[in-house]
């Protein structure tokens, strides 16, 4: 029997899981592991930072997914990688082989160490959620009264509506505290892979919400000193384990794959989302995770089959539509160099972000809450590496 791994509860192997639920290889064992059974999906992140949606609203539930799928989940993380040998070993000392490999890992932030301020990196989502549930609760039970103020260090999509957002949240929470909000960047302009017109608006609304916008700046103490929250969202940077993973990897770290999403150097691991570099290296956004899909599909079936020339090609849009989440259930459209915002555009520009993102979603809603035997909430605090069975009965 052959053996097909997923590391990672990515949208891309989401996909993978979605389609073997319908066509199911024969003869092939599939094994999930992901850090959690639920897997927040970034394009919604805002959404939730800002207090719209529930954490659990935004999540794939992978395990659902891994039993319909007839998998095995093991909730852990991958630690290294032998692929000459085909061996990963996980954090807990687990090691699994594998036939093909599907990494959908995601990428990570290293921000430095400051002192007396609150540091939320952006990435990984799950250590975001604790440390901004908490920061809540904490608001909650000591309202105080002096300033607040909150810093993103970015000037991306992501550092944009992640300080909308959470500017949003914070005011809501303590509406009669002064809250305030700064940006900054190194870059010398803000949103740079977006439309003219959509970082003119996008600038308009920071200065509605009153922040403060530093280009062409490096976080330094007197800024960290001045901030109550930081939010880190600079570029996306690779994990650790992968510049010494065996695979061939871009000067970044990331892992270089081919026109098959398959590693140049090892064709039985595959490699998706922000964890992998394109020839031509392209944006890190969650957009392209979930356009590969359909192709990873295709290509693991096939290599899984022993059809080399089953394998399709993944060819990436350069241009691709971008829904700005404002954190005032508005949003900001930038496709190309078109754009569109404003006051009732704005409006319906988020109703229509909210339907396609809860649309993605409901792809992998999977028919589970009549499953007595395996209740999903049995199954949310899982000790890692610690496999759960998903096959049927």
């Amino acid at each position: 029997m052959k053996k097909l791994l997923l590391i990672g509860a990515g949208h891309t192997n989401a996909q993978v899981l979605r389609a073997w639920i319908d066509e199911p290889l024969p003869d092939v064992e599939v094994v999930v592991v992901a850090p959690s059974t639920q897997a927040p999906y970034s394009g919604m992140v805002p959404g939730w930072l800002s207090g719209v949606y529930a954490f659990e609203e935004i999540c794939i539930d992978f395990f659902a997914l891994a039993r319909a799928a007839g998998a095995k989940f093991i909730v852990d993380e991958l630690a290294s990688l032998d692929p000459d040998r085909r061996i990963v070993r996980l954090a807990s000392g687990k090691e699994l082989g594998y036939d093909i490999l599907c990494l959908n890992v995601g990428s990570t932030l290293n921000p430095p160490a400051v002192s007396d301020t609150l540091l939320l990196p952006l990435r990984p989502l799950g250590r975001l959620r604790s440390a901004w549930e908490t920061l809540l609760s904490t608001i909650e039970r000591d309202a105080g009264t002096a300033p607040f103020v909150v810093t993103a260090v970015g000037g991306g999509a992501a550092g944009v509506e992640a300080l909308l957002a959470c500017l949003a949240r914070l005011r809501a929470k303590q509406p009669g505290r002064v809250i305030r909000g700064q940006l900054v960047t190194r870059g010398a302009s803000l949103l740079p892979d977006l439309a003219a017109g959509a970082v003119e608006g996008a600038r308009r609304v920071l200065e509605r919400a009153g922040v403060t916008i530093h280009l062409a700046t490096q976080i330094n103490d007197e800024i960290a000193g001045s901030s109550d929250l930081i939010l880190w969202a600079t570029g996306a940077e690779a994990h650790a384990w992968q510049r010494d993973c065996g695979l061939a990897v871009s000067e970044r770290g990331f892992i270089r794959v081919d026109a098959h999403l398959r590693s140049i150097s090892h064709p039985q691991v595959f490699a998706v989302g922000d964890c992998a570099e394109w020839a031509e290296p392209l944006p890190k956004a969650g957009v392209y995770a979930v356009r590969m899909g359909p192709a990873l599909v295709q290509n693991v079936r096939a290599a899984l089959s022993g059809l080399a020339d089953g394998l399709g090609h993944f060819r990436p849009q350069r241009n691709f539509l971008v829904l700005l989440a404002t954190g005032d259930g508005n949003a900001i459209a930038s496709r190309g160099r078109w754009s569109a915002h404003g006051a009732l555009l704005g409006r319906l520009l988020w109703l229509w972000k909210d339907r396609i993102d809860r649309k993605f979603l409901a792809l992998f809603k999977i028919a589970v809450a009549g499953d007595e035997e395996h209740p999903i909430d049995v199954f949310t605090k899982i000790e890692p590496s610690r496999s759960v069975d998903g096959r049927a009965p």
